[in-house]
């Protein structure tokens, strides 16, 4: 293996300048058709305009080090790929239907303190989702009352009341991390799967609602804000 041609090749100074010229300008033209596209930030990227973001990547890429790649047909590309969205969100605000197939639907992930069952839920990324409740000081499930997935990935939550909260699968790491199949004391035990509550008096028991065995202890303290 040759350092020289992993790290050099057939570089030559006037074209290594010329590679710090074309980045620039491609750089410059991404911001500002990301600019046009009408979005602040990251998180507000639904699937759709992730794929979008990736297209202008593609086509600004190569023009940036390649030299037989010219910078106006990727300019083309870029344009192209901005009308193209335009376009789409344009219709998608005309038609719910189409909206809904193109950005998907919000999914209810949590509901009276419990995760909701169903086949769409089962694929959702619960390590991150806990991650969204404790940055919303959520200390467990039951101080929830809905947890909505938006489409855009953020998490809109709805809270009990003070006087409503009820015992709940806690989410901060370190108490998540205790989670066991083995029973150690009788008392009130949260299913980890979907968050049912059950006393259970034995070593092992079997969740009612999920068919699951692996618990944590509920703990039913107030939300502070």
């Amino acid at each position: 293996m040759s350092w020289y041609d992993v790290f050099l090749k057939d570089l030559d100074f006037r074209f290594a300048i010329e590679i710090v010229v074309r980045t620039l300008i491609m750089f410059t033209l991404i911001l500002v058709i990301l600019r046009l596209t009408g979005k602040k930030g990251v998180r507000q990227l639904s699937i759709f305009e992730v794929a979008i973001i990736i297209g202008f990547g593609s086509a600004a890429g190569d023009p940036m080090f390649v030299k037989d790649v010219a910078i106006v047909p990727s300019v083309i590309v870029l344009v192209t790929i901005l009308l193209l969205y335009r376009s789409v969100t344009w219709f998608a605000a005309k038609n719910e239907r189409f909206e809904s197939i193109l950005e998907g639907q919000p999914q209810y992930v949590i509901e009276d303190g419990m995760f909701v069952l169903d086949d769409d839920n089962l694929n959702f990324a619960k390590d991150e989702f806990l991650a969204e409740l404790r940055q919303q000081s959520i200390e467990h499930l039951g101080q929830v009352r809905i947890g909505i997935l938006e489409t855009t990935g953020n998490v809109s939550l709805f809270y009990y009341s003070d006087e409503d909260v009820k015992p709940g699968m806690p989410v901060l790491p370190k108490v998540y991390a205790q989670k066991s199949t083995v029973i150690k004391a009788e008392g009130e035990y949260a299913c980890t799967y979907c968050g049912k509550v059950t006393f259970i008096k034995g070593t092992s028991s079997t969740c009612g609602r999920c068919n699951k065995n692996e618990w944590l202890q509920a703990i039913n303290t107030l939300r502070v804000s």
